[in-house]
């Protein structure tokens, strides 16, 4: 059984910085495309961040420059660095992995078959 469990959110003031976590297990990181999607109330789930199989890293244009996404094979982890944080980044964020080798895309949440319960981002000005 797959589970992804996220860690690391919080409560910050604009301009700072989180680093949100996601551990593995009954998965192996990195053996499909992995991401992570954000959702803030009223609003449909988006794309955050993507790490696709052996490619360049994916972003949304309104994190671009200040999120990073990255792996820890050793740990099975899958990780956001969010830095220069911004009030519209509120929202509870949300690891997912595909299970199939589908096209990596921010745009096709629903092609992510894994998902973590989220952990939640919230950032006051």
């Amino acid at each position: 059984q797959v589970q992804l469990v996220e860690s690391g959110g919080g409560s910050v003031q604009s301009g700072g910085s989180l680093k949100l976590s996601c551990v593995a297990s009954g998965y192996t990181v990195g053996t499909t495309c992995m991401g992570w999607f954000r959702q803030a109330p009223g609003q449909e789930r988006e794309g955050v961040a993507l790490l696709p199989l052996g490619g360049s890293t994916i972003y949304v244009d309104s994190v671009k420059g200040r999120f990073t996404i990255s792996k820890d094979n050793a740990e099975n982890a899958l990780y956001l660095q969010m830095n220069n944080l911004k009030p519209e980044d509120t929202a509870m964020y949300y690891c997912a992995a595909l299970q199939y080798f589908y096209t990596c895309t921010l745009h096709r949440p629903t092609d992510f078959a894994y998902w973590g319960q989220g952990t939640q981002v919230t950032v006051s000005s």
